[in-house]
């Protein structure tokens, strides 16, 4: 199995795709310069060879054109100043896509140009799935379509013999798909459906075996939580070197803290996990019509704390609708909405911790590689 840690360099920005032999770089960079063109990009990446511990990298970075329309990387605006549309245009999403990769202060390294082509795919499919997905939220969601899934204790939602993944996430996700009601789910699993679905899309298209192992891992166990992240995901961005706060690519995968410690002991209010679209907004999973940019969700987040209350039984509630009012009154004021934003846009405190945090994370969840033969996806019973 391929290790991304063996790939990773902390001297680079933007992206790297890395080889043994300097003529598979210079082909690389050579098809790599073709896609730019395709996706009339020329403009915006720099392609260059450069050498590190005995290999040659394939080194794509930001131009200056780039770099001026994205300030302090600054990613939330490009799709606005670019004038793209990727809702419509799906060549446009993959533009963006490319385009905040090769912006990124933390390198996003890659054994292949297939790998670097499929984690574009990936993204772009989480994007897709994102816009579609509408749940209903409940912390302690057991509701999946039982002609997909059978619950089994201790497992998880298994998938039933027969039944196809990407077709059984999508019945599970998309109601405009399946025509049926809103399941439940809490934000975290259901990024999680949203990042599986993107990674067994790519998966059933371009490495069917692997595909193949998927569906019997989740024939067996479903893996969530912690589980889920070893298996495909790497996270990059530290505290100690975080990822700047406007800095997003879309498709990532991302929480955003609740930094008051009394709302954060509600179920489900610990923090609020999101895939970002792109142009600025992040997937609203209850609402898909209504995305959130990021004042929205840092506003929706601060008012947490008045939505806070004890129920007949003594346990602590939340009261969504005091929240939305809250949020309404807020933003009819420029001064406190600069205020909340100020507050919530500093980074989050270290667990167990609620002093002068906000909800912001430093490091963005990225998809491990799927590719044959340099796949590192960490699947297993």
């Amino acid at each position: 199995m391929a290790d991304y840690s063996k790939h990773k360099i902390e001297a680079l920005e933007g992206i790297c795709v890395l080889f043994e032999q300097e003529q598979l770089a210079k082909l690389a960079a050579s098809e790599i310069t073709s896609w730019r063109q395709a996706l009339g990009a020329q403009a915006y990446l720099n392609i260059a060879l450069v050498s590190y511990q005995g290999q040659t990298v394939v080194h794509v970075t930001a131009s200056p054109e780039l770099h001026a329309l994205t300030p302090d990387y600054n990613t939330l605006n490009l799709c606005e100043k670019l004038g793209l549309d990727t809702l419509h245009q799906p060549e446009h999403l993959d533009l963006e896509i490319l385009l905040c990769l090769a912006r990124s202060p933390i390198a996003y390294c890659f054994p292949s140009v297939a790998e670097l082509k499929a984690a574009v795919r990936v993204r772009h499919f989480a994007v897709d799935a994102a816009r579609r997905t509408e749940l209903a939220f409940n912390p302690d969601g057991y509701e999946r379509p039982k002609e997909c899934w059978m619950y089994v204790e201790g497992k998880g939602f298994l998938l039933k013999p027969g039944v196809d993944m990407v077709e059984a996430l999508i019945q599970t996700t998309q109601p405009e798909v399946s025509g049926q009601q809103l399941y439940t789910f809490s934000c975290g699993r259901a990024a999680e459906y949203i990042m599986l679905l993107s990674i067994a899309q790519e998966l059933k298209l371009n490495n069917p075996a692997l595909y193949t192992t998927l569906q019997k891992q989740w024939q067996t166990r479903a893996l969530l939580a912690d589980d889920f992240n070893d298996a495909f995901i790497y996270e990059v961005g530290t505290l100690e070197y975080p990822l700047p706060m406007q800095f997003y690519v879309p498709g990532c995968r991302l929480w955003f803290r609740n930094p008051d410690s009394h709302s954060a002991d509600v179920e489900g209010f610990e923090g609020s996990w999101v895939v970002y679209h792109g142009g600025g907004e992040f997937c609203n999973l209850w609402e898909r019509a209504k995305p959130f940019k990021l004042t929205d969700k840092c506003l929706e987040i601060y008012h947490w704390r008045d939505g806070v209350f004890y129920d007949a039984a003594g346990e602590l509630k939340m009261n969504e609708d005091i929240v939305r009012e809250k949020v309404n009154e807020t933003k009819k004021s420029s001064a406190e909405t600069n205020r909340i934003v100020e507050r919530m846009m500093r980074y989050r405190d270290i667990r167990g911790v609620y002093q002068e945090g906000g909800c912001i994370d430093a490091s963005r969840d990225v998809v491990r590689w799927v590719c044959p033969n340099t796949s590192d996806l960490a699947l297993g019973s």
